[in-house]
């Protein structure tokens, strides 16, 4: 079996080089091996430099593309999935939040078929480095999405996804955003797929270490849900 791990990155010059090590450091189960796919999606500091110049062991698939323009973090996963070539694809955030150590589990429920896509949630184990107010617009984003489409989930907007091929034949995914989360968990849900969670650690920046996500990503998230579910 081939795992494809799909970075989506942008601007992140000042963590992208120890996530790539991190990833490559990974030990995988006899019989599973691993490609790393890095969508770089058009990042105007030292990022496409710092990629570049990376030093991975050599027997690594290491592929690598550059959007001349910034369009989203869903245009960036979208080409991550596109020109991906496992049986298994992960979704790797280009910042420390997340612990690549813990592939192992994310990846066991599909490996033993119980699963057709597996979650990392952030709010499965008692964690307090979740501010108040992301925690609140998580879990009313999760609510909704549970609501809507018939989900039992405890965290949708999570990072880590890891997804069988075959579960997402038949899916057109159109954000170019940061709906790319809701959009891909609604489309998902509404095609019948086994969704499992599994609990992560988090590591939580903030805006002045580089947080991207803003208010508005949650209204934008809002608006995603409902046209996949009424549209």
């Amino acid at each position: 079996m081939r795992l494809s791990v799909i970075i989506p990155v942008y601007n992140e010059e000042q963590t992208i080089h120890e996530v790539l090590e991190r990833v490559a450091a990974v030990k995988l189960a006899d019989g599973i091996e691993m490609e790393i796919v890095v969508a770089n999606d058009g990042s105007t500091d030292g990022t496409r430099r710092a990629i570049d110049e990376r030093t991975l062991p050599p027997h690594l698939p290491v592929h690598v593309y550059h959007s001349p323009i910034n369009l989203g973090k869903g245009a960036a996963v979208r080409l991550g999935l596109a020109f991906a070539t496992g049986d298994v694809l992960l979704i790797q955030d280009a910042d420390l939040e997340l612990d690549p150590n813990e592939y192992a589990q994310l990846i066991e429920p599909i490996v033993a078929g119980r699963a057709d896509v597996v979650y990392g949630s952030r709010f499965l184990r008692p964690t307090s480095r979740v501010a108040f107010k992301s925690r609140a617009a998580n879990q009313f984003l999760t609510i909704l999405t549970n609501i809507l489409f018939g989900g039992r989930l405890t965290d949708m907007e999570t990072a880590y996804k890891v997804i069988r091929r075959e579960a997402l034949q038949g899916l057109r995914l159109r954000t170019v955003g940061f709906d790319i989360e809701p959009e891909l968990t609604a489309r998902l849900l509404r095609a019948g797929r086994r969704i499992v969670e599994v609990p992560i650690s988090y590591n939580p920046r903030t805006a002045d270490e580089g947080k991207k996500m803003r208010f508005i990503d949650g209204v934008d998230a809002i608006y995603t849900l409902l046209k996949c579910r009424f549209t």
